[in-house]
């Protein structure tokens, strides 16, 4: 009998929860077949059998905890598909036909039998409150009205001094036992009201996965740990939209995909990191960490969770390059395929709100980065010209929230002013590359 357990999965994951077993007991494995998807802090990953056989026994079930080295299942090598459940099943095949086989006549006999000594049992209990009604001193009449209401004279008290009991008697007991029925309900309600939740209607409670609570516990420590600030400003995208319009068709029938505004907006991002190096910094203990690469992170929001896939070496990266890496990160994400490699050692991050409709919001660190882009909707509104002239312009906010202990309010707000710059002014941003 062999045991899998749950391997080595990166140096910073030592737990994960039991997502889907993608197989049950009795199934045949080969060696290297995936039997079950781990769901962990950051990614989902297949846990594969180091064994061939057959799955005899699953250990721990879909949305338990474990942890590396715990035993998930056992695994027979010499086993067949099948074999458990067949085995099982014959001896209840057997023991149900001799069960069958048994003579009628003696199951008769044992049914009388039985019949008998029920018969017994309650005519001997009969006889007992016949005997105890009988020391009774009751009036027919009494006796009659007791039958009536299914009262037991011996619980009647008598007003009577010689202790005959009277039909008033029974019905003054009739009366105590309808209203000890009818408080008793209201001792068992009592309970209920104590237990009654914060919620007048009805709730479902619904565990948090894996995934989700890490993102909680780490956006609230970035909250907790950096001195965290937003600064805002607006660009105009007119510029932007009016080369996409001229080279998208080309762009596509040349490099197979869409002009984005992704792209412009990592390159717009990159050339601003370039001048102003410690928002593509980080803290570790008493120093900070210059980076001399430009890894961006592209937030994805999945249905499990907002996940932050990176674009290594952006700056190297022409547009097509850029628009072709969000897509197959993004695709990944969507089909929860990203690996470690995918969500490690970004240097800055974009999100873009704008997607769902966002106007305006302060996006969180994305800890231990001390940078974050935040991009919103697109907006027509009328603005005010150099000339005074006044034209409805395609209008975005942009947002920066940063680390404040290492980067000062001056330095933050040129560097969201460049990023507008370089937006505003694609033509030069294109041929920078």
């Amino acid at each position: 009998m062999k045991e899998i357990k749950i391997p080595e999965l990166a140096e910073s994951i030592t737990e994960g929860t039991i997502a889907e077993w993608l197989v049950k007991e009795g199934d045949k494995v080969e060696k290297g077949d995936p039997v079950v998807e781990l769901e962990t802090d950051k990614v989902n990953v297949e846990v594969n059998s180091d064994y061939a056989g057959v799955i005899t026994e699953i250990v721990q079930g879909e949305g338990e905890d474990v942890e590396v080295g715990d035993i998930i299942a056992k695994l027979d090598e010499n086993g067949e598909a099948g074999a458990d459940t067949s085995s099982n099943e014959e001896p209840k095949e057997e023991k149900q036909e001799d069960v069958k086989e048994e003579p009628k006549e003696d199951k008769k006999k044992e049914e009388k039998e039985e019949a008998t000594v029920e018969n017994t049992e309650e005519a001997s209990k009969k006889d007992q409150k016949d005997d105890k009604k009988g020391d009774v001193i009751a009036s027919p009449a009494a006796r009659k009205r007791a039958r009536e209401l299914g009262i037991d004279l011996s619980t009647v008290s008598s007003r009577d001094p010689l202790g005959r009991i009277r039909p008033e008697d029974v019905d003054a007991a009739a009366k105590d036992t309808s209203e000890k029925k009818e408080s008793k309900p209201a001792k068992k309600e009592a309970p209920k009201t104590e237990e009654k939740t914060e919620f007048d209607k009805p709730v479902e409670r619904v565990k948090m996965s894996r995934r989700r609570q890490t993102i909680a516990k780490r956006l609230v420590e970035v909250q907790h740990e950096a001195a965290m600030l937003t600064t805002f400003n607006e660009v105009d995208l007119t510029n932007v939209m009016k080369l996409r319009s001229e080279r998208k068709e080309k762009f596509i029938d040349k490099h197979g995909v869409k002009l984005g505004f992704m792209s412009f907006f990592t390159k717009a991002v990159v050339g601003a990191l370039k001048e102003f190096p410690l928002l593509n910094a980080e803290i570790q203990g008493n120093e900070l960490v210059l980076k001399k690469f430009y890894d961006i992170g592209i937030a994805v929001s999945t249905d499990d969770g907002l996940v932050v896939p990176v674009v290594r070496d952006a700056d190297r990266l022409d547009f097509a390059g850029v628009e072709r890496e969000i897509g197959n990160l993004g695709k990944k994400a969507r089909d929860k395929k990203l690996a470690m490699e995918d969500l490690q050692g970004g240097s800055f991050t974009i999100t873009n709100g704008g997607t769902f409709g966002s106007m305006l919001s302060t996006p969180i660190l994305n800890a231990p980065q001390v940078g974050i882009l935040g991009m919103h909707n697109i907006q027509k509104r009328a603005m005010v010209m150099p000339d005074d002239t006044i034209e409805v312009r395609p209008m975005m906010y942009l947002a920066l929230s940063y680390d404040h202990r290492i980067v000062d309010g001056k330095e933050a707000v040129q560097f969201l002013v460049r990023v507008k710059q370089l937006l505003e002014d694609p033509y030069d941003l294109l041929l920078e590359g």
